[in-house]
């Protein structure tokens, strides 16, 4: 079977338009993250925005991999969330449930595609899936975090640096105000914890 009769193909194409869609929405709660003046947390979601993009991009290569002719237009039958509002806490964690989505799809896809002998693009939907589910955990994170009031206070000494100036402070939590250039919190990076790669 040629990849572009298969429902891998198709599956290819949805898995770009939902890579497309969590790319937008994603920047559309990293502009909430800066506009609350959260912009150490606007980036981190700015970084997940990229990592879905290169995603989208994988995919859509894929699919052009699979005939030498142009491709004008792959009709496809798919849903997509449109869960987020202007909250950003319910944002962040609707990220995560996003994410968790995503990983269900791959897991049907990955299965579809070793079924039709697509053993290449399996392995694509797989790498993107444990990606995904890294984000997942990311976002679960953050909600928990921000929703006790613990993104800046750690238990133990941490290094917070002033994502505006570079200036770094030693202690258990980040500072209000950097005593530098006096940026606000939000601008501190966030101490992920170790078992979550970004």
């Amino acid at each position: 079977m040629k990849l572009k009769n298969s429902k891998t193909y198709l599956n290819l194409a949805k898995a770009y338009t939902a890579e497309c869609s969590a790319r937008t929405r994603y920047e559309f709660v990293e502009y909430g993250a800066r506009y609350n003046g959260q912009n150490a947390l606007a980036s981190i979601i700015d970084k997940v925005a990229f990592q879905e993009f290169n995603h989208a991009r994988m995919l859509y290569t894929k699919l052009q991999s699979a005939s030498n002719e142009e491709i004008s237009n792959i009709n496809i039958d798919t849903s997509l969330p449109f869960k987020e509002k202007w909250d950003l806490l319910d944002n962040i964690k609707l990220l995560a449930e996003d994410e968790a989505d995503e990983a269900r799809a791959y897991a049907k896809f990955i299965k579809t595609a070793q079924e039709e002998g697509f053993d290449d693009v399996a392995t694509l939907f797989e790498q993107i899936r444990s990606v995904e589910l890294n984000h997942k955990k990311l976002f679960e994170w953050l909600h928990k975090e921000l929703s006790s009031g613990t993104l800046y206070k750690k238990d133990g000494e941490n290094r917070w640096v002033c994502s505006s100036c570079g200036h770094v402070v030693t202690g258990k939590e980040a500072p209000d105000e950097c005593p530098l250039c006096k940026a606000k919190q939000g601008y501190y990076e966030i101490v992920l914890p170790k078992n979550i790669v970004l």
